[in-house]
């Protein structure tokens, strides 16, 4: 039986480094690839098949959530498991939303990651504890949840403005016009209901997207 043949997507090479370490311990798992940026492994995965891939969400360029979500449109059947520094609600939300079939916290044990591996690749749904916990108490103290309304694209450049990114390095990093950014904000606002950058960053704050 072939290994099963993981990719890893995180822009800290130390990090994947540790990460290839401790996946080929395993007996039966190979990485097959690793990238820095979500646009990389984009491409690359458009060309080559894999059965795992290992993601994180905060990256440059194009943002995990918006990779997830062209991948699996692109390819349905490669399994996700997303593993981040991000643990609150929203962000869990929107990384399901987008395809992951798992989400873990890099706060998690490291030898978790190769169990969900495996799991997901079981076609299995793999949450941490610290993610469900957070999860179910974010949507406890926060009620309805308004970034939900929000596309993947619309979420990652309402994550980035909230991050305080201005909407000119916004453009350049996704590769679109100003104008279209700024045309994405007016959307966003709309659907939140918020008509300010201060609202705007409160929202991010309550649903745990960025710190207080």
């Amino acid at each position: 039986m072939r290994p099963i043949r993981v990719v890893l997507v995180d822009d800290h090479a130390v990090v994947r480094s540790g990460y290839r370490r401790l996946i080929e311990l395993e007996t039966g798992m190979q990485v097959t690839a690793e990238f820095g940026d979500g646009e990389s492994a984009y491409a690359w995965l458009t060309q080559n098949e894999a059965d795992v891939l290992v993601l994180d969400l905060s990256m440059p360029g194009r943002g995990g959530i918006e990779t997830l979500s062209r991948l699996k449109q692109r390819q349905p059947g490669l399994r996700a498991l997303v593993f981040s520094m991000h643990d609150g609600a929203a962000m869990v939300t929107q990384a399901l939303r987008a395809g992951a079939d798992g989400y873990l916290t890099k706060n998690s044990s490291p030898d978790l990651l190769v169990d969900a591996i495996l799991r997901v690749w079981r076609h299995e749904l793999v949450l941490s504890d610290d993610v469900r916990r957070h999860a179910v108490s974010d949507a406890q103290a926060t009620g309805v949840q308004p970034h939900l309304a929000l596309t993947p694209r619309e979420f990652e450049i309402f994550h980035r403005l909230a991050e305080g990114v201005t909407v000119d390095d916004i453009a350049q990093t996704l590769c679109l016009s100003p104008k279209t950014v700024a045309n994405y904000q007016t959307v966003i606002r709309q659907k939140l209901g918020v008509e300010s950058p201060v609202e705007m960053v409160r929202l991010a704050q309550q649903h745990g997207l960025v710190g207080r």
